[in-house]
């Protein structure tokens, strides 16, 4: 009998780890999300580079292709060209799709390819697609896929009929399907982009298109688990008994506080100037839509560089917070900034924990919720101040303002610009590109998959010792 010698020599497939790297196997979810992202933009700057037919005159620099992928596939909307003008309707069909994966994330994508063929998502893959929702009510990844794909499409696909016969009497039969299909992805996917040159300006006067315009961004803002708690609590037979998440009641919470709060200060602020042509229910429905598209659609149905200084405030206070985790919005996320309110409040009335609605919020993730407001913030004025140091000189009225709107549009992946985007130097266009990358895949994520390749964890802690505070 032979002895059982195991060979010292190593393996093909051990290779790469003796070689002091990871399989993709080996991959994180944080790292898988952070290489999906950055692959999509690789291969959607090429195709500006390389595919025939995306435009009508001269073809995109190294930059400004790398910008306009960057932008799409992050769902910001900033532009340094006209979208209407500069591309092809294969150009704009280029343009939708990379949204659209970008929307959705690529990841989500082959999850439902595999499920599709009969496989199971991989737990990173379903940690990446799902996010750290350990809190919420588990549901099994093969339908939260399957259900945020089939929810997307539904509401794309209703959202584009009642905008192609909103605009038939404006555009005609033919020419309102294909604009009513890009609006529709474009405002559920929180993307900004638009076939007008001035946005939705021309359609200012429709408030049904601006209420159709506004349900999509909402909608699309929610946030993928809330939509499926709502969901079963409608399938539900005892509904009674099915109870929301915490988390669900917070995003639906903040939403309509952010929606209907908001309004009446920016209808204060532009009764008299940007709406003053406009009739009462024009000024009302654009008054709330002033509140849903900073958090973070990026449309503009008014001409924000003639807007009032207060407004452009409150706007990059609204870009700043943003929409629900699991959605297609950016920001900081609206859960975070309510558990900063929360524990704002906790600490003013004395309580010992955070509360909200009859239930705590645990420690670790206010930790976490004040780590990303403080990296949030961090790398927005960090953002701003580079893009000042490229750009020293601009020739606008209130250049500080101008940079600043810019700069919080690009890492709250908005999209909302004063003008400035097609004038801005390559250096400060790459600061933008890695704003909005950064903003779409989220910090924490991108910390998280540094963390784990160069950063050692240990196990003991330090001695404490307190410090002063104001």
């Amino acid at each position: 009998m032979k002895p059982n010698i195991k060979s010292s020599a190593p393996r093909r497939w051990d290779l790469p780890r003796i070689a002091g790297r990871r399989t993709f196997s080996e991959l994180t979810s944080s790292e898988m999300l952070v290489a999906s992202f950055a692959s999509l933009i690789l291969l959607g700057t090429l195709g500006f580079l390389f595919l025939p037919g995306l435009y009508v005159g001269e073809r995109l620099g190294v930059v400004d292709s790398l910008f306009t992928a960057t932008s799409a596939i992050c769902v910001t909307g900033l532009i340094v060209v006209d979208t209407a003008t500069y591309f092809t309707f294969w150009g704009q069909l280029y343009i939708i799709v990379l949204i659209q994966l970008g929307g959705l994330g690529m990841l989500t994508f082959a999850s439902m390819i595999i499920a599709a063929m009969g496989g199971r998502p991989s737990l990173r893959a379903g940690s990446a697609i799902e996010g750290d929702i350990k809190t919420l009510p588990e549901v099994p990844t093969k339908k939260l896929v399957v259900d945020i794909v089939k929810f997307t499409f539904i509401c794309e696909l209703a959202g584009a009929v009642a905008l192609y016969f909103l605009w038939v009497p404006k555009h005609g039969w033919i020419d309102s399907a294909w604009p009513a299909i890009f609006h529709s992805i474009s405002a559920f996917c929180n993307a900004g982009f638009s076939t007008y040159t001035d946005s939705l300006i021309p359609h200012a006067q429709s408030t049904s298109t601006i209420c159709v315009i506004s349900l999509l961004i909402l909608v699309g803002g929610i946030g993928f688990v809330t939509l499926e708690e709502l969901s079963l609590l409608v399938k539900s037979r005892a509904p009674r008994r099915k109870r929301i998440s915490i988390h669900s009641k917070l995003v639906l919470f903040g939403t309509l506080t952010l929606v209907l709060i908001p309004a009446p200060l920016f209808a204060y602020f532009e009764w008299n100037q940007t709406l003053a042509s406009m009739t009462w229910g024009d000024k009302l429905s654009h008054s709330l839509f002033f509140s849903i598209t900073p958090r973070t659609a990026g449309f503009n149905a008014v001409d924000y560089t003639q807007v009032s200084d207060p407004t452009s405030l409150l706007t990059m206070i609204l870009m700043t917070i943003g929409g629900a985790p699991g959605s297609t919005a950016g920001g900081m996320k609206l859960t975070t900034f309510l558990l900063m309110f929360l524990l704002a409040w906790s600490k003013l009335s004395g309580q010992s924990s955070v509360n909200f609605m009859n239930r705590s919020i645990p420690d670790r993730t206010i930790q976490r919720a004040t780590g990303l407001f403080v990296i949030m913030v961090s790398l927005s004025l960090v953002g701003i101040f580079a893009i000042h140091l490229f750009d020293p000189v601009l020739r606008f009225e209130d250049a500080f303002l101008v940079r600043a709107f810019e700069g919080l549009s690009a890492i709250n992946t908005v999209g909302l610009s004063l003008g400035v985007t097609g004038v801005l130097s390559a250096g400060s266009k790459v600061i933008l590109i890695l704003m909005m990358f950064v903003g779409r895949i989220g910090p924490t994520a991108l910390v998280a998959a540094f963390e784990s390749r160069f950063v050692k964890k240990s196990d003991y802690r330090l001695a404490s010792e307190d410090v002063l505070l104001g």
